[in-house]
């Protein structure tokens, strides 16, 4: 869901700080879903793809909080509440789990560690 906020975000006018963050941020995003296709494929595993209804969702919601004031404030608001939910399902997740698979584990850390450094990263746009 990250990839597809900034990728909704990235479509506004943004400050090139902003925009150099979020580019970075969404980089990241890719190179850990990589790794969750990796580890799915080496076990057999077929992933849910998201519903496409949630991407003309997400781009109508964005276009809609970002048409006016400071954008750049907004935007980076929108993504920290994001990473903050995305936090909360990580751990979520990794605790319904009573079998752990490590490396998923892992990746679910590493995803969420992502997340809380994103929101340090943001707060500066504010």
């Amino acid at each position: 869901m990250g990839q597809i906020g900034i990728r909704s975000i990235l479509k506004s006018p943004l400050r090139t700080e902003l925009r150099t963050e979020l580019n970075s941020q969404l980089k990241e995003y890719d190179t850990i879903e990589r790794e969750a296709h990796g580890i799915a494929l080496s076990r057999g595993w077929t992933l849910k793809e998201l519903n496409p209804a949630i991407k003309g969702m997400t781009n109508m919601m964005t276009r809609s909080q970002l048409s006016f004031g400071d954008m750049d404030s907004k935007a980076a608001a929108m993504m920290i509440q994001g990473n903050t939910r995305g936090i909360i399902k990580g751990y979520k997740n990794i605790n319904q789990f009573t079998e752990t698979d490590q490396q998923v584990a892992d990746l679910a850390h590493k995803l969420i560690d992502f997340e809380q450094v994103n929101n340090q990263q943001l707060q500066g746009f504010l």
